[in-house]
């Protein structure tokens, strides 16, 4: 008979369990580095010569640069800047608007986020197609013929993927964790054959091979950095998934498995290429990672290959599915359709609007770019983009939040800053080859999260200065309206002011209910809102109330859940007999236009296609009301 275990022994099983599912969800982007990171540098834009001189230099690099960015900047400083658990851009901005959101600079706070979740969007359109790509590639390495079939392979796969997000991933994503740990166990066996064949490529552990580099060949080392970059694409999804499973359980899986697992398997490309001739070498760098593999064996790797860039997939898209959610609730993108695809898993949603865009870009950069080479060179400068502004934000939580000393923070900022700026410049040349596809996309989706962000607040603006004060209306309204039975509740994105639709109602209508509820949903900069914090409640006299509901940024707002689990407003809420009245608001140009015209139309356009408010707040479709008007911005 087994003894139960300890807390502690239990605890330490859960975290086990945990780091082997952060295996699965979170690594797929920077496991699958290895089938095209370490080709890229050398078959590129800018070719090397393929001598020891070189190799011990960019796989020392490669080394370098996963210590430095993947293990310090990311898994061991800013994990630590979780905001109630949560991490990624848009949560550490929420994090320091706490700090700095009043100052002078706090807007520039805001800007730097937006603009990194902007080129997130870019980077999660290119990942899915190298990744994929790459891995069906390896069919031209177990026989040539095989190339016509790669294109479209990969759409087939890559299809079948973006429709299958609809069902969700749960059943799926059981297979995920075993799948990915028997990946990276192959592909560090295979480098560990190689090492044992060629132990001299350890000496790449020695940063001296890559300051040689630099030293002997200059130029060409710093445009080497736009592809060795490749090698840890993916550091900021570490990041952004901390929320599934915990700092803990994923320091445990990086530095216990995954990393050892990357390493062993770029030190083994390394060491095959070096033992190889000239001939062979020059053969064998088109595909170093399915040639380390027994010709019996590539095929059977090329499958296991393609699973893992599968899941890889899958994990960036259903970041940007959880991406897109916190800026929707923070206010920066305009309210999506969003379906739930588990009952039990809160954060597994699904957003039709990014799933079919995301599908349509990913087919286009596929048929565009035709192989994982030439995406190669429109990756990286999302990624090194996202990784300098994150550098920028971690200055300000240095200083504002952790209040480091200067004579600390600024030494640690300058590594990183010439660091991940040297990585960003290199990957600068790359704008004409490709790498203008992921600025572009960022723009454009900065462009359209700065004039949300900035068209609705000047719409509460606007709303409040001609707002009158709810407990001023409450007393006038009384006697002046037919007071009839049960409840309406009137949706506010204010909680100053009467709504437009309570005035509308009663001057169109002229009757009240005998008790009006204005409700408004906030949504406060921290991912989740305790219980007991969820409600509060004014009563006005008269059958008024003014009722906030508050919801972290990760959560969902499901209104009539919220308000029928507790019992206020003078008794407990009967849906058959409560109404909800929404304002719909008509935008026109104004005299004095608060932005430029163009974003105004813009603005407009993107409040015509957003989710209403009754399928964003979950309102039963036949107790409510809309109540149209119009309004100058």
């Amino acid at each position: 008979m087994s003894q139960p275990m300890n807390p502690a022994e239990r605890r330490n099983s859960d975290i086990a369990k945990m780091a082997a599912g952060a295996i699965g969800i979170v690594f797929g982007d920077i496991g699958t580095s290895p089938l095209y990171a370490f080709r890229e540098t050398f078959v590129g834009p800018h070719p090397l010569e393929l001598d020891k001189l070189h190799i011990l230099g960019v796989v020392s690099l490669i080394f370098w640069s996963m210590t430095l960015i993947v293990s310090i900047q990311y898994v061991s400083i800013l994990m630590r800047a979780d905001n109630k658990g949560q991490g990624g851009s848009l949560a550490l901005v929420a994090l320091l608007t706490r700090s700095v959101g009043r100052t002078k600079y706090g807007w520039l706070t805001v800007l730097l986020g937006v603009f990194a979740t902007a080129l997130f969007y870019g980077d999660s359109m290119i990942t899915p197609a190298i990744s994929v790509l790459s891995a069906v590639e390896g069919l031209t390495v177990v026989n040539d013929r095989l190339d016509p079939l790669v294109i479209p392979i990969a759409l087939v796969l890559l299809v079948l993927l973006f429709f299958i997000q609809k069902r969700g991933t749960a059943k799926v994503g059981a297979l995920f964790a075993p799948v990915m740990i028997v990946y990276f166990t192959v592909i560090a066996t295979l480098g560990i054959i190689q090492i044992v064949n060629q132990p001299g490529i350890l000496m790449a552990l020695n940063p001296y091979y890559a300051f040689l580099f630099f030293q002997t060949d200059g130029m060409l080392a710093f445009l080497a950095l736009g592809s060795v970059v490749l090698a840890v694409t993916g550091s900021e999804a570490l990041y952004s998934d901390m929320g599934h499973f915990g700092p803990g359980p994923m320091r445990l899986s990086w530095f216990g498995f995954v990393m050892p697992c990357l390493l062993l398997n770029y030190f083994g490309q390394g060491a095959m290429i070096i033992s190889l001739d000239s001939a062979g070498a020059a053969e064998a760098i088109q595909s170093p990672f399915f040639f380390m593999a027994q010709e019996s064996m590539r095929l059977p790797l090329v499958i296991l290959a393609t699973f893992a860039t599968f899941i890889a997939s899958q994990a960036v898209i259903s970041g940007a599915f959880s991406i897109t959610h916190q800026a929707i609730q923070l206010g920066f993108i305009p309210r999506l359709t969003t379906q739930h695809t588990s009952e039990r898993e809160a954060g597994q949603i699904y957003i039709p609007a990014i799933n079919w865009a995301l599908l349509v870009a990913v087919i286009i950069l596929v048929l565009t770019f035709q192989n994982s080479s030439n995406l190669a060179s429109a990756y990286g400068i999302a990624v090194t983009g996202a990784m300098l502004i994150d550098t920028a934000l971690m200055g300000v939580l240095f200083i504002a939040v952790w209040k480091w000393k200067l004579w600390v923070a600024i030494p640690v900022l300058v590594v990183f800053f010439i660091v991940d700026g040297a990585y960003f410049a290199a990957n600068l040349m790359k704008v004409p080859d490709g790498g203008w596809f992921p600025l572009l996309v960022g723009g454009v989706i900065f462009v359209l999260l700065t004039t949300w962000a900035r068209g609705r607040k000047l719409m509460k603006s606007r709303m409040t200065e001609a707002a009158l004060p709810l407990d001023v209306f409450a007393k006038s309204a009384h006697g002046s309206a037919t007071r009839v039975a049960g409840t309406a509740i009137f949706m506010a994105s204010s909680n100053k002011g009467v709504p437009s639709a309570l005035l509308h109602n009663i001057k169109h209508n002229k009757v009240l209910h005998e008790r009006v509820v204005v409700l408004t949903v906030s949504i406060d900069e921290v991912p989740y809102v305790e219980e007991e914090d969820r409600c509060s409640i004014e009563e006005l006299g008269d059958g008024f109330f003014r009722v906030t509901l508050r919801y972290g940024f990760m959560e969902e707002t499901d209104v009539v859940e919220a308000i029928t689990r507790q019992d206020m407003c003078g008794g407990p809420f009967d849906m058959m007999k409560t109404s909800f009245f929404l304002s719909r608001q008509t935008l026109l140009s104004a005299d004095n236009p608060g932005m430029a015209i163009w974003r105004e139309k813009l603005f407009a356009w993107m409040m015509r296609n957003a989710a209403t408010p009754m399928d964003f707040f979950r309102l039963p479709t036949n107790r409510v009301v809309e109540l149209g008007s119009q309004m100058k911005i």
